[in-house]
């Protein structure tokens, strides 16, 4: 494997894992804003974890979300998929820094450290599809009740913590497809096997020539 795709691809998943460790704990998932003079609440932000509220003032209030089953549907996903996220790209890294060339772990079998780094890019590949999934399923959400008229509830826009999350989603992708696809031009590279080349006409030619113009070393009489 080329050793600047190896870092380059290590440098993105590494990027990726340590973003969604940021947009994970971000308070500002969804944020709503309300007019009002110094009493009434003036911001009101929500993530996978807790509400807050703040006012004019600058006092800040949270509270946890209090039961994990009263939650709704697309939260309890979002959480899964963002904690299998994390698992995913912790994978990736051992499994990309084990398959690098520069380390010692596996010796000099070069084959054996390219099909390891692979496997850590299909983790940093899991992982960037479980954070835009997890991502994107709460936005679609937030855009769906922002658009709707009906809607009883109040009302919130996309976050900060969002975008985080879906540039550390690409950044994954792109490590991971990166990995995977130079363990894959390494390997068929390695497993080339040079062409069969038959020999010349003339080569068979003049062996048979040669043949026939030897002269015989027995006579008649030693076919009898």
């Amino acid at each position: 494997m080329n050793a600047l795709a190896e870092g380059f691809a290590l440098f993105l998943g590494f990027l990726g894992w340590l973003m969604v460790g940021i947009a994970l704990p971000n308070r500002y998932w969804k944020v709503s804003s309300v007019d009002g003079n110094v009493i009434t609440t003036s911001t009101i932000y929500e993530n996978l974890w807790m509400s807050c509220a703040t006012d004019s003032t600058g006092v800040h209030n949270c509270r946890d979300f209090p039961s994990l089953l009263a939650l709704n549907g697309y939260i309890q996903a979002s959480r899964a998929l963002m904690i299998a996220a994390i698992m995913f790209g912790t994978l990736g890294l051992v499994a990309t820094l084990a398959g690098m060339r520069c380390s010692k772990i596996g010796g000099e079998n070069y084959i054996l450290k390219g099909r390891v780094a692979a496997i850590g890019g299909v983790f940093f590949l899991l992982q960037g599809l479980c954070t835009m999934i997890a991502i994107s399923w709460y936005a679609a959400n937030i855009t769906q009740e922002f658009f709707d008229q009906f809607y009883p509830g109040t009302k919130y826009e996309i976050g900060e913590g969002l975008y985080i999350g879906w540039a550390s989603a690409t950044l994954a992708i792109i490590g991971g497809c990166c990995l995977m696809c130079a363990c894959r031009n390494e390997t068929s590279t390695e497993k080339r096997q040079y062409p069969y080349q038959p020999p010349s006409r003339g080569h068979v030619l003049s062996t048979v020539t040669m043949s026939q113009s030897a002269p015989s070393q027995y006579g008649r009489n030693a076919y009898v």
